[in-house]
């Protein structure tokens, strides 16, 4: 299960940093009174930027892990969330999505480059579509897109500033914003990846 750790930097700061040292899980969010041995569970490494390391945690009684990912990495794909929004921005603002995976990934073929661009394309707006439900009275009136979102919020790293306004419900949205798992055909989940729907107990990051 993948945690939020708020984190204002870019991802090779936190290499820098060697932030995977300072985040820190304080209690179970299974078992906040305890008793289930409840520990660190070292690292796993991340492609991109290289040298990131994630945190875990691990629940023995619950059979359940923890990642606690920062705020400018994307969920469930590699690199950073502004690597998946200069992406779909570039495709807002081109004449068509055909035109703009004209210019992208030239190392793989044009049929490649539109399913890559797609699958981002969607997954971004189909989480700006349920912020607008959860949020009506602050992004109702607002387009389901990057360049309109970041219009109303005054920032340009829009999915950044999303991570921590939708805090609450990011074990449901889609990734590469949120937590949620991948479906699995017939409706069930990847239990594999052990990451369970419902939003995060308050307070546990540090």
């Amino acid at each position: 299960m993948q945690l939020r750790v708020a984190y204002a930097n870019t991802g090779e700061e936190y290499v820098k940093r060697q932030g995977w040292q300072q985040a820190t899980l304080s209690r179970c969010p299974l078992h906040p009174q305890g008793d289930c041995g409840f520990a660190r569970h070292g690292t796993y490494a991340r492609v991109s930027p290289p040298g990131t390391l994630i945190t875990r945690y691990d629940c023995p009684e619950g059979h359940r892990t923890f990642s606690l990912l920062p705020d400018c990495y994307a969920a469930r794909l590699s690199g950073q969330l502004s690597e998946v929004e200069d992406l779909v921005r570039a495709v807002e603002q081109a004449p068509s999505q055909a035109a703009a995976c004209a210019t992208l990934r030239l190392e793989i073929e044009l049929p490649g480059v539109q399913r890559f661009v797609t699958r981002r394309v969607q997954a971004v707006h189909a989480a700006l579509v349920v912020i607008k439900g959860l949020l009506p009275e602050r992004f109702g009136l607002c387009a389901p897109t990057l360049l309109a979102f970041a219009l109303v919020l005054g920032v340009s790293d829009v999915l950044v500033a999303l991570r921590g306004i939708a805090e609450p419900w990011l074990q449901e949205l889609p990734r590469p914003l949120g937590f949620s798992p991948r479906r699995q055909p017939g409706g069930g989940r990847d239990r594999a990846r052990q990451h369970r729907a419902g939003a995060d107990p308050p307070g546990l990051v540090a």
